[in-house]
């Protein structure tokens, strides 16, 4: 598998659901179209969040890591 470079990072551990979620979606409305934006978390929920959220919102889902309890979402700008 390639490796994902991010555009920007935003790290979110330590916030608890929904803030995640509503911190990627601002975030992602400052950027242009197609660039990338890697999202860190040690809430559970951030993932299932996201996913869901990119179904509806038109922005695509790149991968889903967890490392050490550490949730790694990549998402593309549509």
């Amino acid at each position: 598998m390639n490796e994902i470079i991010a555009d920007f990072e935003l790290d979110v551990r330590g916030q608890c659901c929904p803030y995640p979620l509503v911190k990627t979606k601002s975030t992602l409305d400052t950027l242009d179209s197609k660039e990338i934006l890697k999202v860190m978390s040690d809430d559970p929920m951030t993932p299932q969040n996201i996913v869901s959220w990119t179904k509806k919102s038109g922005d695509k889902l790149l991968s889903v890591e967890e490392e050490n309890g550490i949730f790694i979402v990549y998402v593309s700008k549509a």
